[in-house]
């Protein structure tokens, strides 16, 4: 195995379908998405220390340090491992929050891969995606490092391989809380549950969660409007999650850097290509 990184990517997904089927006694929703992987990244540095003390040294500083999901992860493997080691982290934050792209989990996620080879834990990647589940729904997928079909509350998963498409992707600077969008009265569910042989991208682009987002902001219907109005969009404009990032397909990068240029400034839009393995994979799966 090569040498570390210096610095630790955590790439965005975006949901090209998602569809809630039932809601769980547990207070989790039992779904089913396609989990597509963005090479749009926030960076992570880690250093070890002898002290035991896990420290933020830069970055994600408007979040308080207990409810930043790096320190949380940091301090859950630090805990079920009982290592006396800790670590300075710091981030460079890309991928907007509260915006359906899952950077918090993300993050996390190469949190808990990174740690586990600087600390020398010896975990697998199954045994981080248990743990990684402990904080969020959508880390798993991120431990998984790949493109995937996802079932349960996300968590059981299928590496599916997509096209390298390029996305634009438009966040509308509205923060929209997970939980606010599964106990909204206008959330709907898709009690059939379908195959992975019966997808088709362009065929299944629902959002169960659409309408319940939209009622948080309509920010959200303006611009799937000024992405569908793209004379060279393909399919259809649609969002990513919970929101409140929405994204649209385009056969080119410059297709996209031209819808781009088209987006509204009060906005943040940024485009991306489809990638079918993070960054970390390798790291991932690495033997212990």
């Amino acid at each position: 195995m090569s040498s570390l990184p210096k610095v630790w990517l955590a790439p965005a997904k975006i949901n090209l379908f998602l569809h809630i089927n039932s809601k769980r006694e547990d207070g989790y929703h039992n779904l089913q998405t396609l989990f597509q992987l963005l090479d749009y990244y926030d960076e992570l540095q880690f250093s070890m220390t002898n002290n035991g003390i896990i420290s933020r040294t830069s970055g994600n500083e408007d979040i308080a340090p207990e409810s930043d999901l790096i320190i949380r992860a940091a301090k859950l493997l630090q805990n079920i491992t009982r290592t006396q080691l800790g670590c300075n982290i710091s981030i460079v934050k890309r991928i907007p929050s509260g915006g359906g792209l899952g950077g918090g989990s993300s993050d996390a996620a190469t949190t808990l891969v990174a740690l586990n080879h600087i600390w020398n834990t010896g975990l697998n990647q199954q045994e981080l995606m248990k743990l990684g589940l402990e904080l969020g729904a959508d880390v798993p997928i991120f431990i998984y490092a790949q493109s995937a079909w996802a079932e349960g509350v996300g968590e059981i998963l299928s590496p599916i391989k997509m096209p390298n498409n390029h996305f634009l992707v438009v966040f509308v600077n509205e923060h929209i809380a997970t939980s606010k969008i599964f106990s909204h009265k206008a959330l709907t569910m898709s009690p059939m549950i379908g195959k992975i042989s019966d997808f088709s991208e362009l065929e299944n682009t629902h959002n169960d969660c659409l309408q319940a987002a939209i009622e948080q902001t309509e920010e959200i219907r303006f611009a799937l409007d000024h992405l569908n109005r793209c004379s060279n969009i393909s399919g259809k404009a649609r969002m990513s999650g919970t929101g409140s990032c929405v994204f649209a397909e385009f056969a080119t990068q410059n297709d996209a850097m031209v819808a781009l240029e088209k987006m509204p400034k009060k906005w943040m839009s940024f485009t991306a290509k489809a990638i079918n393995t993070s960054p970390i994979f390798k790291w991932a799966v690495a033997k212990r």
